[in-house]
């Protein structure tokens, strides 16, 4: 109960301090105040609201603070030998549709984060003898359809790589879950080193998401090595770029990393 109230209670914060959510509230501000014929406060509010699109929509705000988030950790170097460096592959969710759409059409939708899917298909070809975890069922707070799992799977299959070594966790609704649901199946079919330790398992997610991830790993014992992909910002910033579709998801990306940063270290998870 604890964690669906947590897990609840991160989406509704994170809908309430995304920036350009609060265009249309300052927009209704506005008309509310245009009809009590307060003309100042009216336009005060309509200013708001276009300097809140203006920093929505200018790239180099919303890219210096997703850069940051995307550099924490460093992409590590796969060695040629990968079997014998880690003990398996970990995948998490977040890039898959498999709500109703999919259901209905039969095909499963890849959304933005989909490097996280074709790289986890190029090293499950590359090494079929390494087990490996699709962990994700949702994130939505009522979700519909398949899992991620679930979709995952299919595509596995429709890829024509081997499930002998396939595990696919299907419960996790966050990043917390996710680990917490994944540790016994990693301790139970992960390779060990000659000193009996776990060997790191590979890590595959998206740069800005993979410092929080690997966090969580680390309080719950789990040795990983962190292979980001994803990454939505360059090493320059677009100082001329107005855009505020890719504005906006920058947002979503850097506003969901620190709540959810913030949420898990108040809670103990990191």
């Amino acid at each position: 109960m604890i964690d669906t109230i947590f897990f609840i209670l991160s989406k509704v914060v994170q809908f309430c301090i995304e920036p350009l959510n609060w265009v249309p509230i300052f927009v209704l501000l506005a008309l509310f105040f245009l009809s009590l014929r307060k003309p100042h406060l009216c336009k005060r509010f309509l200013l708001l609201a276009l300097l809140d699109l203006f920093i929505v929509g200018w790239l180099p705000t919303s890219e210096i603070l997703l850069s940051s988030i995307e550099n924490l950790t460093p992409k590590v170097e796969l060695s040629k030998d990968l079997v014998s460096e880690v003990g398996g592959i970990i995948i998490l969710g977040g890039a898959i549709n498999g709500s109703e759409i999919a259901v209905d059409r039969g095909e499963v939708s890849i959304h933005s984060s989909a490097e996280r899917v074709t790289k986890a298909f190029e090293l499950i070809r590359k090494n079929p003898s390494l087990p490996y975890i699709f962990s994700g069922y949702s994130g939505r707070i009522t979700p519909r359809g398949l899992s991620e799992a679930d979709a995952f799977k299919q595509l596995i299959q429709e890829q024509g790589l081997s499930e002998q070594n396939a595990h696919y966790e299907n419960q996790s609704r966050n990043t917390y879950e996710n680990v917490l649901y994944m540790k016994p199946i990693i301790q139970e079919f992960g390779s060990k080193d000659e000193s009996g330790q776990l060997k790191p398992w590979l890590l595959i997610t998206s740069a800005s998401h993979m410092y929080r991830s690997v966090r969580i790993f680390q309080k719950q014992d789990l040795p990983v090595l962190p292979l980001p992909v994803d990454y939505q910002t360059a090493n320059h910033l677009q100082w001329t770029e107005f855009d505020l579709v890719d504005g906006a998801q920058n947002w979503h990306d850097v506003v969901h990393e620190l709540v959810g940063l913030f949420a898990y270290w108040i809670t103990g998870k990191i």
